[in-house]
């Protein structure tokens, strides 16, 4: 890694992608609710405001479905609009515009209309927010075609993908991990053009034992469990998917292939999950390869408890990856 290389936190590589996006292509533009006066909900936009002014840095009345798809229409002539719902939790009140509009309206117009919008926000559980602000909701929208949905682990990342997603011509979640935005990592110079494809993983830890398949805010978990595997003399390769769809599958079997063994962990409950689709497709194309049954490690299958507890019981966590290690390595 260059000397060159800075550390900053997945907040500021957010901020610095949106800046950089709206800087360079004055069709962009950022709307959703406080987003301008009050530098955002957990102050992604800071700074925008001042810097860009009120036409392109948009604060919106609590109307998810009204603003989505206000942005829709914009983008149908020709603007770029960035939506931020302040959970993902809350795009659900705009399903019809998500779900519905924006990644049917090329095909139903018969390529007249492309919809280049970016739907950003914090997604998955974060810390006691209760059932109805704690979604994981990447499987949800994975399943819509005509929609990408991107989940960024690091500031790097973060900050790569967001910027490629602003500049596809087609509708784009980059699905921020809420319990990360204080987290730090090392990026390149704030001069240099940072851009990351869409439905391309990342090994984020070489190994030869075990891989497991991550995302999003399981990633550091994974990173944690691998290191401390070190003392028991497994090798554990993190494997970040950072796309869910397009799905990376090539970096996912070159992976096994070396291994031979699978945990996936996600954010997720199991049923129809991401991790639900990736063992699919593993055993139906390199099945010769496993030495052991994948396992997976996800949510369990309840509404989200508010208790502290109870939610530390339902969330993926260490022991439960560490059990599942030991258990397709057979140790």
């Amino acid at each position: 890694m260059s000397d060159s290389m800075r550390e900053i936190t997945y907040r500021q590589a957010l901020n610095e992608a949106l800046a950089e996006e709206l800087e360079r292509d004055p069709n962009v533009f950022l709307m959703g609710e406080e987003v301008a006066e009050y530098n955002g909900a957990y102050k992604v936009s800071q700074g925008l405001l001042e810097r860009f002014g009120p036409k392109r840095i948009i604060d919106t009345p609590i109307s998810e479905n009204g603003f989505a798809g206000l942005g829709v229409g914009a983008a149908m002539v020709g603007l770029r609009p960035i939506i931020e719902f302040m959970t993902f939790s809350f795009s659900f009140v705009a399903f019809d515009q998500v779900v519905n509009n924006a990644p049917n309206m090329l095909t139903m117009s018969g390529g007249q209309f492309n919809i280049p919008i970016t739907f950003r926000g914090p997604n998955g559980p974060a810390h006691q927010l209760g059932a109805t602000h704690s979604h994981a909701t990447e499987c949800l929208y994975a399943n819509v075609p005509g929609l990408k949905v991107c989940t960024p682990a690091t500031p790097r990342d973060a900050k790569g993908l967001l910027k490629t997603a602003v500049r596809d011509n087609n509708p784009v979640l980059v699905l921020e991990a809420e319990l990360l935005y204080s987290s730090k990592g090392m990026i390149e110079p704030a001069e240099t053009e940072l851009l990351i494809p869409l439905g391309e993983a990342e090994v984020k830890r070489e190994g030869s034992d075990v891989t497991v398949v991550c995302y999003a805010q399981t990633v550091p978990l994974a990173l944690a469990v691998a290191e401390k595997f070190e003392d028991e003399d497994i090798s554990v390769e993190v494997l970040d998917l950072r796309s869910i769809k397009p799905l990376d599958e090539r970096a996912i079997y070159d992976s096994v292939a070396k291994t031979h063994r699978v945990v996936i962990v996600e954010q997720d409950r199991p049923f129809c999950g991401v991790g639900a689709e990736v063992c699919y497709r593993i055993q139906k194309n390199i099945f010769d390869e496993l030495d052991a049954p994948i396992v997976r490690v996800s949510q369990e299958d309840v509404p989200m408890p508010y208790n502290e507890r109870l939610e530390k019981a339902v969330l993926p966590n260490k022991e439960k990856l560490v059990a599942a290690v030991k258990k397709v390595c057979y140790a």
